[in-house]
């Protein structure tokens, strides 16, 4: 629809006003009590707000750059924007699709030989560690603004396709193709956007049995961040798409209340997250049994779902809340039953971002761990440098999350599961609890660890 000039002002003008509002909204979730924040102080508050602008950040690329017919991969969580207990080991990616037409995904990247157990090179480009693609129905988790949305069925995964199974060619190129259903004799990679489900809609009961998916979303893993680099992919439809409407101040307006409520929806349905069904102040009305937070322990270890704000569906979790004065530590030990693709742990604030692990060691995977001779990683969690492997940078931070992550292709049985268990000691007591055969650690060893991570973090998210 085609405007004059005055009535497209006020049009846009009624838009911003309603962006304000909405924005203004999600700032009350920062210190609002009723709103569920962490706890007032001088760190908390100023890390909310920047926590608010990285939603901010996102709702610009998500309202004004999402088209399924045209889509693009764009980043869902970066070093920008955090929340949602971000892995640190991670490229978040998703893009917008139309589950009823088809989509080509093609990918380059180094060299995958470890993807299939075997050795790749010394020294060259490689993988990630591990890719995964998955097609969902129901929009990305945060978007209602409400609780209700964790309800079962409302979200569906219709097809995912990880690393383990990825046929990729000799150059290094992958192509996935999307699409409601395989066509007869396609024998290549392949991942469906329709799932027909046997149960009605929770809150849509006319609609019928078909879950299109509406984006397609995925992870890459890092684990040896000196030589492991970001695959670079794009997304394509198979159907000729025209040209895109001449924009207008229709398409503007709509897209700055989509912002606004982007950001108010996903603050407000994050604090509640975290304090009702995560029980981050202990368990209330709302709270899932064994998932709710523990402070300097864990919940029980549990399989992605829904309820527990999705995940990468071949992950475990397990979570809990570190609380930790100057001069204490907590030593977790982590027992592996059945080694995964992927383990990751680190430590985030309690607005759920990731605490900066470019700069400091705030989290820790697979590569990077060091294993004693009994097989047990044990981690020290403290505000200080121990001088032992393992350690997890707290940045001050007398409280926050403690996130482990454990990644199988196919979900093993539970007493397959990892275990974990947490003692708090004294600082300088560290050492009497661990092997006597636990090495030192100097501080020139410490800086090039960092310089590596500075390195890496650069390189996986650079934007040119």
């Amino acid at each position: 629809m085609t405007m004059d000039a005055k009535t497209a002002q006020q049009a846009l003008r009624t838009a911003w006003d309603e962006v304000i509002v909405s924005l203004q909204q999600a700032r009350e979730a920062i210190d609002n009590p009723e709103l569920m924040p962490p706890p007032t102080s001088d760190r908390n508050l100023a890390e909310g707000y920047r926590y608010l602008m990285g939603y901010v950040h996102s709702a610009v690329e998500r309202a004004f750059h999402s088209d399924p017919q045209r889509p693009q991969f764009r980043n869902a969580l970066s070093a920008i924007n955090r929340g949602t207990i971000d892995n640190a080991d991670a490229i978040y990616f998703f893009a917008p699709i139309d589950g009823r037409t088809s989509y080509r995904i093609h990918g380059e990247m180094g060299d995958s030989q470890h993807w299939r157990g075997g050795e790749s090179k010394a020294g060259v480009r490689k993988a990630p560690h591990y890719l995964i693609f998955e097609a969902s129905a129901g929009g990305l988790a945060g978007d209602s603004g409400e609780l209700s949305e964790l309800r079962p069925g409302m979200k569906t995964q219709t097809g995912r396709l990880d690393s383990s199974c990825i046929a990729v060619n000799a150059d290094g190129s992958f192509d996935i193709l999307l699409a409601p259903e395989k066509p007869a004799g396609y024998e290549g990679n392949f991942i469906s956007t329709l799932k027909i489900v046997d149960r009605p809609h929770p809150t849509n009961p006319e609609l019928g049995p078909e879950r299109y998916a509406d984006y397609v979303s995925g992870r890459q893993l890092f684990n040896d961040w000196e030589y492991e680099e970001a695959i670079h992919f794009e997304i394509t439809p198979l159907a000729v798409v025209a040209a895109p409407p001449a924009y207008s101040a229709e398409s503007a307006a709509a897209q700055l209340r989509e912002l606004g409520q982007l950001v108010r929806n996903q603050v407000h349905f994050w604090n509640a997250f975290w304090t009702i069904p995560m029980g981050t102040y202990g368990e209330r009305p709302g709270s899932i049994p064994g998932v709710a937070f523990k402070r300097n322990a864990f919940n029980n270890i549990n399989v992605a779902s829904g309820a527990t704000g999705g995940g990468m569906s071949t992950n475990l979790y397990a979570g809990g809340i570190f609380e930790l004065d100057e001069g204490e530590a907590l030593i977790i030990e982590n027992r592996i039953q059945l080694p995964p693709n992927y383990i990751g742990f680190q430590l985030s604030n309690l607005w759920g971002e990731s605490i900066d692990y470019a700069n400091r060691i705030s989290s820790l995977n697979g590569h990077q761990m060091t294993a004693d001779a009994d097989g047990v990683i044990r981690l020290v969690v403290a505000h200080r440098d121990p001088g032992v492997p393992n350690w997890l940078d707290t940045s001050g931070h007398r409280e926050g999350f403690l996130a482990p992550r454990w990644a199988y292709s196919e979900t093993p049985t539970p007493e397959q599961w990892p275990s974990l268990t947490v003692q708090k000691v004294a600082f300088d007591k560290v050492r009497e609890y661990l092997p006597e055969s636990t090495p030192l650690v100097s501080q020139a060893q410490r800086q090039q660890q960092v310089a590596l991570r500075q390195r890496h973090v650069q390189r996986r998210f650079r934007a040119f």
